[in-house]
């Protein structure tokens, strides 16, 4: 076998790489909802999908798609409803594509995520999110 050679990190690429980002409620895992794992993902699926369509002819939209295995998805915490809402007005408010996923027929906002996007346009925007866990 070929020694293993050490790759340098290339920051510029990374900062540019594109990336969906995802924002689940954590709230809905923990009771007193305490929503099963998969109806949570479930949320998370539907958003990420919704913004892919609604966005699909984006131009990172499309690159982000050739990338077949290679996609970059990070998914975030948001606590609870009201820092949801907040997050997705802020970033109507400058201008970030974005899709806020409603579980029907409740009418309860579960998720929001993001198009596709290089990672330093819209990571700021996202600091005080934690990775959901």
């Amino acid at each position: 076998l070929p020694a293993a050679r050490a790759v340098p990190y290339n920051m510029a690429a990374a900062a540019t790489a594109l990336v969906q980002y995802v924002v689940l409620r954590g709230d809905l895992a923990r009771p007193p909802r305490s929503w099963p794992l998969g109806a949570v993902v479930a949320q998370g699926c539907h958003a990420a999908l919704a913004a892919v369509h609604g966005y699909r002819e984006h131009p990172d939209t499309g690159a982000y798609l050739e990338q077949g295995g290679a996609m970059r998805t990070v998914v975030l915490e948001a606590p609870d409803e009201n820092s949801l809402l907040d997050l997705a007005e802020m970033l109507r408010q400058r201008g970030v594509d974005h899709r806020v996923w409603m579980e029907n027929p409740e009418g309860i906002p579960t998720c929001l995520a993001l198009r596709p996007y290089p990672k330093n346009q819209v990571q700021p925007h996202l600091r005080n999110f934690k990775l959901l866990k």
